[in-house]
């Protein structure tokens, strides 16, 4: 018999070992659970197929709207890091299957793809990652449909809310059958010195996300949250008689993302329609992978920080000609924020991931000592939201200008 040595922090060993119908795992940022879990699928595919069986491994997560968006990179990582496994998968552009074609992976979104998920009657496992988000509904019509025999449910989430679906059915009240363990950063083997870097730089100038990030507590920052009550996750399309679109831009590079969004003004609702977004993307690149995920991006204007004139000035011959500078000016960031929440609501479509998290997570500064929330904004989880304010300035212009001719 071949035996295989398989790598995974030791925190999740019993989560792995014996019988289980669901195997669970959360926790902050870095803790390595989404790379275990994702090796172990495909680990337990090629135990499944050496037994002359077949099947599907589904990868969920509640909004997919790409391959981008889902576990496919993590398990295709997985897959290579281990020879045996890379022997046994084919890894395509858009696939990933056993090569004698007994096992084959599905990854989908549960918001748009219940119905037909729950069509396919040979998942044997089904794993749901980032799974804090998922709905009461999307839970009570996925677990039935993974009913092969043997079949089992994984979940990986950070933790947010003890109100989430997730929480109540995973550790508020569990099931029965099920091995679920709390990983965070400090129980990764293979934690890095750049990963050190960064969680240190999270606790000292964002002390008051860092244990929501880094230490899977829940998110308690809903009086200090700029935009708390104001916004929500919606499908939409726009209609005819909408204002806009508007775009924005903001610039990023090494550790921070080029960002950009497209919104329109309906029925005083501020509507986030796409978003755009890549930590590293090169300048010469921009134009080409904004245009993929922002449907005829270059047709409309397009506004950015006048900080980097020379960016703009490469892209306008270079696949975005209507993109200009907005200039900025004392106290821009707070007339910013103040124009989005003059809106009665902000509706965000729920493509529009990055610019969700960055509403939920923007806050004020909060005192160490007495607990109180000052009146200047963290200068953290904004580049979305700094896109989307660069769109707005014209709105913005037209609304001061109005009232100054009132005052008048």
């Amino acid at each position: 018999m071949t035996e295989a040595v398989i790598n995974i922090p030791p925190k999740l060993i019993p989560v792995f070992t014996g019988k289980a119908r669901f195997r669970c795992a959360y926790g902050g940022r870095g803790s390595g659970k989404s790379f275990s879990f994702a090796k172990m699928t495909a680990v337990r595919g090629y135990m499944h197929g050496a037994s002359g069986k077949s099947g599907q491994i589904l990868c969920a997560r509640e909004f997919m709207n790409s391959l981008e968006d889902s576990a496919f990179i993590d398990v295709k990582k997985a897959i290579l890091s281990e020879p045996w496994l890379s022997e046994y998968y084919e890894i395509g552009e858009k696939f990933i299957r056993s090569r004698d074609g007994r096992i084959r992976y599905v990854f989908a979104g549960l918001s748009r793809n219940l119905d037909s998920i729950k069509s396919k009657a040979d998942i044997v496992i089904c794993w749901v990652d980032e799974a804090e988000s998922v709905s009461e509904v999307a839970w009570r019509k996925l677990r039935p449909t993974v009913r092969e025999s043997g079949s089992e449910v994984w979940v990986t989430w950070n933790p947010e809310s003890p109100d989430s679906s997730t929480h109540r059915r995973y550790r508020g009240s569990p099931p029965d059958s099920i091995k679920i363990a709390e990983i965070n950063w400090r129980d990764n083997p293979w934690w890095t010195d750049e990963l050190e870097q960064e969680r240190l730089d999270e606790q000292k100038n964002r002390p008051d996300t860092y244990d929501h990030v880094y230490e899977g507590s829940f998110l308690t920052l809903t009086d200090a949250q700029v935009f708390g009550g104001k916004y929500e996750v919606q499908d939409f399309t726009p209609g005819p008689s909408w204002n806009g679109p508007y775009q924005g831009v903001d610039f990023g590079f090494a550790r921070d993302p080029t960002a950009a969004v497209r919104c329109w003004v309906h029925d005083d609702c501020l509507w986030v329609e796409y978003e755009a977004g890549k930590v590293g993307l090169e300048l010469d690149h921009t134009s080409a992978f904004i245009a993929d995920r922002i449907p005829r991006f270059s047709d409309y204007a397009s506004r950015a920080d006048s900080a980097r004139p020379e960016s703009i000035s490469y892209l306008k011959r270079h696949g975005a000609p209507r993109m200009e500078s907005v200039k900025k000016w004392q106290g821009s960031v707070e007339d910013g924020v103040s124009h989005i929440k003059s809106y009665s609501k902000v509706i965000i479509h729920p493509r529009c991931t990055e610019v969700h998290r960055e509403f939920r997570l923007y806050s004020y500064k909060v005192d160490k000592l007495s607990g109180d929330i000052l009146p200047k904004i963290v200068d953290a989880n904004n580049h979305y939201i700094d896109a989307l304010r660069y769109a707005l300035v014209p709105l913005m212009k037209a609304r001061h200008s109005a009232k100054v001719q009132v005052r008048l």
